[in-house]
């Protein structure tokens, strides 16, 4: 009896430390179509799979402490627990009024004052820690791994430009490579959000959430050789000037760590979003769930709205008696443009003020009167300023210019995304909200939730966009067909949309003055509906516009916030069709790369009843002449559905009314 005792006591300590070395815990999507297998070993990893399919292979994470503690490792569980969620909220400022948030949560509760959490969504899942530890600590480096079956094919957009020579430095506007994973650039890293053909017609897109006084998250090859790992910018130390026109701040010296912070804290989400048909990316809100809520209390004076936009154009204006620059005659008229337009502001951008000195303004520009003509006709002023000025006269200029009557601030040449660069996007929307004052952030990371947790953030550049075609030769059509599934996930995109010179491959010519778009005319209308920002631009100037009327009457009245938003069709890199409500009034945007498509918009999305279409669709001789384009009013039936055509470079644009 005694020997059994002693047999049986062995098996049961042999079986616990088997357990410690190896616990699995399975979770699963509401839909129970999506499953994650976390194993808690020596090691803490993940899996996931879609309909059985593995998509992601058990993938390494965890954090090193300065202390050369390393949450993940060796992972002591004190409780485990799975929670369903399903809930709602309102949305601010977005391309619906209502998101719905459902998924189940598993959380890991170790006994060494860290916790992970796991969430699985019918289209996405994510993961993040939380510390629970006295003081303040040092996160050392992080492990977020990706790891991939195969060698698939993915979309790359990798930092390219670097501001000072320094590769963690750039603007973050980048093409999308398209190439094998294994293939990966090794002068280079790739940024979010980054998107992964898995096979059998599924994306995964890699994203991040909720980046709160923490580095951004870039991606490197790891040592599969078929996955990414997680590379951070260490904490900066030192600075100097540099960069374009000695207006980015470039780390010259840095920490040993990447982050210093609270020890109780939430950490970043890292996401992998899953779709089976590409067009469901487009209507994908995992950024938007996992950012923090809304840290203002009344948002209601926050108004988006189309902006009459002057650098883009480069004052190309005419027909009139004064000249054209950085004057207060010239913002005159940009007032008159956009009050006769439906626009609801103009920016000053640089040059308004010194560049260095955001209270030294320009002798030629009488801001009080601008702002005063401006409120006489219902347009509000926004200021440019560099991010190196304001964030060192924010407490000043912030409160100083709300007082005069600005509107907002466009804030411009961040170029990083390391621990004080990204707390300083924080804290110039908090103070800017104090003062009732919107933040566009340009040369800018990729969103990561801020537009929800301070939703006076109502613009954020990170991408290749318009402007770029000042001097590039980029495919643009390619890739205004790519960014809706990829970069346009992770929030508002300011690609800056509206031109009226448009142009085929063979007649483009990049230029400063006079500027061109790639594609037709309807590509650039279509624009305003499939792509997602609270403060639209109207990039072109006013001049062209009022030639163009019939145009910039089909852009004046799209909004730049939505009800609603239905997928109808779409490829990466290929084509694209989204369907978006306002109120009782329906849009549609179409576009296609360069190859001419034929598609069938089914209009069964509509509520029963008769409808008048207002339709812009490329002329019959836009392939040769990409301004031409053709406007007709029809009626339809709700359940119907419409061939449309578009032109290489195209696009179809319509307004639906009952």
């Amino acid at each position: 009896m005694k020997n059994l005792t002693t047999l049986l006591l062995a098996l049961f300590l042999i079986s616990n430390v088997i357990s410690a070395k190896s616990v699995d815990k399975t979770i699963s999507s509401p839909n129970g179509k999506i499953k994650v297998l976390v194993n808690i070993s020596d090691k803490l990893s993940w899996s996931v799979s879609h309909n059985d399919q593995v998509l992601i292979q058990p993938s390494t994470i965890s954090l090193e402490l300065q202390n050369g503690e390393v949450l993940g490792d060796n992972m002591k569980v004190k409780s485990s627990k799975i929670t369903a969620i399903n809930t709602e909220f309102e949305a601010i400022n977005y391309r619906k009024s209502i998101v719905k948030d459902q998924y189940n949560l598993l959380s890991l509760i170790s006994k060494n004052g860290f916790s992970v959490e796991f969430r699985v969504y019918n289209d996405a899942v994510a993961y993040r820690f939380v510390t629970s530890k006295e003081g303040e600590i040092e996160i050392m480096s992080e492990k977020a791994n990706f790891n991939f079956t195969e060698d698939h094919q993915a979309f790359v957009p990798y930092l390219w430009d670097y501001r000072g020579g320094e590769i963690m430095n750039a603007s973050f506007e980048s093409p999308y490579y398209e190439q094998k994973i294994s293939e990966f650039r090794k002068d280079s890293l790739a940024i979010l959000p980054l998107l992964v053909d898995v096979g059998e017609g599924k994306k995964v897109v890699l994203m991040e959430a909720d980046l709160e006084n923490y580095p951004g998250m870039f991606l490197n090859l790891n040592e599969t050789n078929q996955g990414y790992k997680g590379v951070f910018a260490a904490y900066p130390l030192e600075v100097k000037v540099a960069g374009y026109e000695n207006m980015n701040r470039i780390p010259t010296k840095r920490a040993e760590y990447i982050a210093k912070v609270d020890g109780k804290r939430t950490f970043p989400w890292r996401i992998v979003a899953i779709s089976e048909n590409d067009k469901d990316l487009l209507n994908n809100d995992i950024v938007q769930k996992l950012a923090a809520p809304s840290r203002i209390e009344d948002p209601s004076w926050i108004e988006p709205g189309l902006v009459a936009w002057d650098w883009w154009n480069d004052y190309n204006i005419t027909g009139v008696d004064f000249k054209a620059g950085m004057n207060t005659a010239t913002f005159k008229y940009y007032i008159d443009f956009a009050s006769a337009n439906k626009a609801k502001y103009i920016i000053l951008d640089w040059k308004w003020s010194a560049r260095f000195d955001l209270n030294d303004v320009n002798p030629d520009v009488d801001l009080e009167e601008i702002i005063a003509y401006g409120k006489s006709k219902g347009v509000g002023v926004i200021l440019w300023a560099a991010w190196c000025t304001i964030y060192e006269q924010m407490e000043q200029v912030i409160p100083k210019y709300s007082k005069m009557g600005v509107k907002g601030w466009k804030i411009d040449f961040i170029d990083r995304d390391d621990q004080l660069a990204v707390a300083s996007t924080y804290e110039i929307a908090k103070l800017a909200a104090e003062h009732k004052m919107f933040v566009d952030y340009h040369g800018v990371f990729k969103p990561t939730g801020l537009q929800r947790t301070y939703p006076n953030v109502v613009g954020y550049e990170g991408v290749y966009g318009l402007e770029n075609f000042k001097w590039a030769d980029t495919d643009a059509p390619r890739y205004a067909v790519t960014i809706p599934f990829t970069r346009n996930m992770a929030g508002p995109m300011d690609y800056t949309s509206g031109a009226m010179r448009n142009a085929t491959q063979a007649d483009f010519v990049a230029r400063n003055h006079a500027t061109m778009s790639k594609g037709t005319r309807c590509h650039q209308l279509a624009q305003y509906v499939v792509f997602e920002v609270p403060i639209q631009m109207y990039s072109d100037s006013p001049s062209m516009y009022y030639n163009e009327q019939e145009s910039t009457d089909f852009i004046s009245r799209i909004p730049t916030v939505f009800d609603e938003t239905v997928p109808l069709d779409g490829k990466v890199g290929e084509y694209v069709a989204i369907a978006r409500k306002k109120e009782e009034t329906w849009f549609v945007g179409a576009m296609t790369n360069w190859t001419p498509r034929d598609l069938t918009i089914d209009f069964s999305f509509l509520e029963e009843g008769e409808y008048t279409l207002t339709i812009f669709k490329d002329g019959m001789n836009a392939e040769t002449e990409a301004t031409d384009y053709k406007k007709e009013v029809v009626q339809i039936k709700a359940g119907e559905k419409m061939k449309i055509h578009m032109a290489p470079g195209g696009g179809w644009a319509a307004r639906i009314e009952k």
